[in-house]
């Protein structure tokens, strides 16, 4: 263990150094005017691998933007094999006038490293190579106890449009016992954690038609159905009196949460005044009856109303019948739902709930995303909670997370476990201007990983 320390510690202004030159690479995957730039990413990437040993690294071709592969096999050719993942696109810098540097041009304040990606997701699979290294050099082997596999995705920031064909395509290459996530966040620097589930995601867009064209209310207000009254009706029956999501069947594929799991997470230091003034200065925490408000964002679905409009809303008065309502609806998903069953749910419910004379539509931008969740008693998620306690000399808890993404692709068609490895904080600004990352956490995540190897070799045999 010293060994490990002492060779992360001898490392860091290097780590660093490193990490700073690929965090000067603006891979904004969701602006086509960076398009070379998340290649020039990938190729910086796989060079650095190259460059710390690892055997096999290759730049994968999508539709789209470049992943990067690489894997360091074993010593023993029966050992697990492990897939780490992350990505290597970045969000845009808008604002930029909010930024005190410039997010392109990382700099250090302290301990803390500042730049677009420092966080998301580029610091943190970068611990990784670390990690391996000390890894390596504490025990004089030259090869780690599993075999290691890089996947590092170049579209996760635009919706990772083509990454499930991706692991279709490479899923021999891909073969593992269990996946690591290091794309997540800890509850804060002196209380770690592991995430063990995302929730997912699904979308509706509601019309609701009534006369062919707008109506005088004086010649027939009162008389034909209204779509916005309609819409108002229906919008205010999809939650029940407890707050509730009414719509028939929608729980009926819900997870529930164990009593090990809760009381896990009411252990955390969890401060709702405080957080309620992080949520806007929201006045009340709201929400599903009988659970608290952490249990409700990381682990219940909800549905909620994300705009409305019809008629006339610009200035002076237009007394009219609409001839049309719209709204539009998101489901964050708990583990256990599909975005299409409840899409084709919420699609019945709306049917039933339009009045005569009124035509419903329900429109669905895409299948969704997926939920994702990792038993908290896996083997693959107690190995690395081991292994996080060892770096970081302290109990670690569970957290979950209300956000989404690509996750559940990798556990479906992989057919392997998840486990949540990730030093982030909720205060590093990911996603906007002035993202950082703490270099102490980046270092106990290479610490981590250099004991996660050594247990997963014991854990998944």
């Amino acid at each position: 263990m010293n060994d490990v320390v002492a060779y992360i510690q001898a490392d860091r202004d290097r780590f660093v150094a490193d990490l700073k030159e690929w965090l000067a690479i603006p891979s904004i995957s969701g602006d086509p005017a960076h398009a070379e730039d998340v290649r020039t990413s990938a190729g910086w990437l796989a060079e650095y691998l190259r460059g710390q040993g690892f055997p096999t690294v290759e730049v994968w071709e999508t539709p789209g933007l470049p992943a990067v592969f690489a894997e360091w096999p074993a010593e023993d050719p029966q050992a697990p094999a492990v897939v780490v993942y992350g990505h290597h696109d970045v969000q845009p810098v808008e604002p930029l006038e909010e930024w005190e540097t410039e997010p392109f041009k990382p700099v250090e304040k302290g301990d803390r490293l500042v730049g677009r990606g420092a966080s998301d997701d580029k610091g943190q699979i970068f611990f990784h190579t670390l990690g391996i290294r000390a890894a390596l050099a504490a025990s004089g082997r030259q090869a780690p106890p599993v075999t290691v596999k890089l996947l590092v995705e170049g579209e996760e920031e635009s919706g990772s449009v083509h990454f499930a064909e991706l692991l279709r395509t490479h899923r021999d290459r891909l073969a593992c016992d269990a996946v690591v996530i290091s794309d997540t966040t800890m509850w804060a620097a002196d209380v770690p954690s592991m995430c063990t589930g995302m929730r997912g995601l699904a979308e509706a867009e509601v019309t609701l038609r009534g006369p062919d064209g707008d109506l005088h209310s004086g010649s027939f207000g009162g008389a034909v159905p209204n779509p916005l009254h309609a819409m108002a009706s229906l919008l205010a029956a999809l939650h029940d009196d407890d707050g509730r999501v009414a719509v028939p069947g929608f729980y009926d594929d819900v997870v529930p949460l164990s009593d090990e799991e809760r009381e896990l997470f009411a252990r955390l230091p969890f401060d709702e005044a405080e957080w309620l003034r992080t949520a806007g200065n929201s006045r009340a925490a709201h929400g599903e009856k009988g659970y608290t408000t952490l249990e409700r964002v990381w682990a219940r679905p909800t549905a909620e109303i994300n705009g409305m409009w019809g008629g006339h809303t610009g200035p002076g008065g237009k007394t009219i019948v609409p001839r049309e309502a719209h709204a539009k609806i998101s489901f964050r998903l708990a583990a256990g739902q599909d975005p299409r069953k409840v899409q084709e749910q919420f699609r019945a419910w709306v049917a039933e709930q339009a009045p005569p004379g009124v035509e419903a539509e329900v429109r669905v931008p895409g299948g969704g995303v997926r939920p994702c969740f990792s038993p908290i008693d896996s083997p693959g998620v107690k190995a690395a909670r081991r292994a996080m306690e060892r770096a970081f000399g302290t109990e670690v808890l569970f957290t979950r997370e209300g956000g989404s993404g690509p996750e559940a692709d990798l556990a479906d068609i992989l057919g392997a476990p998840l486990i949540f490895v990730a030093v982030g904080l909720d205060g590093d600004r990911i996603h906007a201007p002035n993202e950082k990352v703490e270099v102490p956490l980046l270092l106990k995540g290479a610490e981590t990983a250099a004991y996660l190897w050594e247990e997963l070799a014991s854990a998944l045999r």
